[in-house]
This record gives structure tokens, sequence and C-alpha cells, in this order.
């Protein structure tokens, strides 16, 4: 094929809408971590560690990270990377970089990367891959390192936010829903509120809701409600009960001190994940099951 058909195949493909992206991971591969955020943002490295510096491309949507864990005593880093590169240059991603250890920029560009914590991701100091590339308007990245005989992959994708995830379409949470609601269910989602993966440390947001649940506290002044906090059915209960709890009471730390609710009418719990609201079996069950609850107690 001559230059120029080489060319039209590659506009092609660049233009061509993109399905979102599938791997085939070995057999022996273990899912350790799987989180979504609907609306969110990932720094993609473009260049190795040069002058002090990391570049990198800033992109924003529907964020999935997932870690899988592979045993692997005789596997390289490349061995687990190169197949993973086939299939997403074959899925017609375009490369920013494509590097190893040194190359990349060894522990500096290590250090700048964002990594998904611990125990599901590790990343050795030296012996590391990455691959960040885009294909329309979906982008990942790709991390790879091992330790020991267990070989650790992390895929970072964004790709167009829905709809639906968009801040604009949250539910309106004016004091007459917000009444209706929660005293004919007994209960209400707290929706919009935003924690850091594996971390108690509220983000701004859901300040319509909260808003909300301290206008009905405000005007049912001898009213009390429970905040009670759920996770998805990664890792064990017991430090998800505890992710839960301290979750609650960051929410209620937030209603007194920026909304005026007063801490007698507020009782943080967690319940980690016995209380699931749909399946812990796909990445959209696990983020509505992630959630933080009022809950009406008796008088």
């Amino acid at each position: 094929m001559s230059f120029a058909g080489r060319l039209a195949a590659a506009l092609a493909v660049m233009a061509a809408p993109v399905a979102a992206l599938t791997l085939d991971l070995p057999p022996s591969a273990t899912l350790a971590l799987d989180e979504a955020e609907p609306l969110g943002s990932h720094a993609l490295a473009t260049s190795a560690w040069a002058q002090g510096t990391l570049a990198s491309m800033v992109v924003e949507g529907e964020v999935t990270q997932r870690v899988w864990q592979v045993p692997s005593p005789d596997r390289t880093t490349l061995q687990l990377l190169a197949p993973l590169r086939d299939q997403i240059a074959a899925q017609g991603f375009r490369p920013l970089l494509d590097c190893a250890g040194e190359a990349c920029g060894g522990f500096d560009f290590r250090a700048a990367l964002e990594i998904l914590p611990p125990p599901a991701m590790f990343v050795d100091l030296v012996d590391f891959r990455y691959l960040s590339a885009v294909a329309g308007k979906e982008a990942i990245s790709l991390l790879v390192s091992r330790s020991g005989e267990r070989g650790y992959i992390q895929l970072v994708r964004v790709a167009p936010a829905r709809p639906e995830a968009q801040p604009a379409t949250v539910p309106a949470a004016g004091p007459d829903t917000f009444t209706a609601r929660i005293e004919g269910e007994g209960r209400v989602v707290l929706e919009g509120l935003a924690f850091r993966t594996g971390s108690a440390d509220l983000a701004p947001g859901g300040e319509a809701m909260l808003a909300a649940l301290a206008a009905y506290l405000g005007a049912n002044a001898g009213r009390r409600v429970a905040l009670v906090g759920h996770t998805d059915a990664q890792g064990p209960l017991a430090a998800n009960v505890a992710l839960s709890r301290q979750r609650a009471e960051a929410v209620a730390e937030r209603l007194v001190s920026a909304h005026g609710v007063r801490q007698t009418q507020l009782l943080a719990e967690g319940m980690g994940w016995l209380a699931p609201t749909a399946t812990n079996l796909t990445p959209e069950g696990r983020e509505t099951n992630r959630r933080v609850e009022a809950v009406i107690l008796p008088p």
C-alpha cells in the first residue's frame, strides 16, 4: 500500500467511533480493585520525566480504575504488558507514551504518577512499564509492575461522561421534595457526595442534598437521623465497616460546620457492604452501593 493509502487508512481509524476498551487478561488474573467515578479526571503522562517535571495531559469524563494481580513467577513486566499493548493497538488506540523503568525517568516518574492504593497495586522502584493511549474521546493509562512472584496491572480508562453523570442532572432536593422522600420512605440517599478511593475525605459536592437535610432538621427540631455509610464488596468487612462509618462521620461534620445542624440530631454509623441496593458484580452496581443515607430515627 502506498504512503497516501496508509495515511488515509490511519485517519479513517482515528475518525471512526471507538467501542469501549476490552482486555483479555491471563486466566490466572484476579481483580483486586474496581472503582468507577461518573465524572472525574486523570492525568496521562505524555513523555518521560525530564528537567524536574513530568509532561501530562489531563482528561475528564467517566473514570474507571481497575487493578489485576497475576501469579507470575517467570513473567517479566514486558511479558505482562506486551499482549495487552497489542490488544489496545488492535482496538484503535494511538499511543502517547510507551516506556519502561529508567527510560521513563525511574523513581521520579513513578512518584509523579497516579498510582492506585496498596495492597491492590504495587509498583517497584525501577521494574515497571507504562503506556498511555487515546482513541477518539477515550483515553487510557496502563501501568505494569511486579513484586516477588506476583505481577500487578493497573488500568485507568476515561470515557465521555454519560448525560446522567453531569452535575446539572443531580436530582433537585427542595425542602418539600426532600420532606416527602425521607418521611415517605424513612430514608434518603444523599446524592452527589464524593470521597477519594479508600478515603473518608469528603470532597466538595452534594451541597443541595446536605442543605435540604439541614433545612428539614431545622424545621423539625425534635427529629434525629442516622447517617449510614455503605461501601461496595471490595475488601474485608471490618475495614469496610470502619471506612463507611468514617465517611458518615465526615458528612455529619460537614452538616454541623457548614449547615448549622445540631450535633444532637445526628448519629453516624457504618454498614460496610452488608446492605447493597444493587449487584456488586458490575462497576455500575458497586458505584450505586457506595453511598451515605440519612435514616429517620424513632422519637
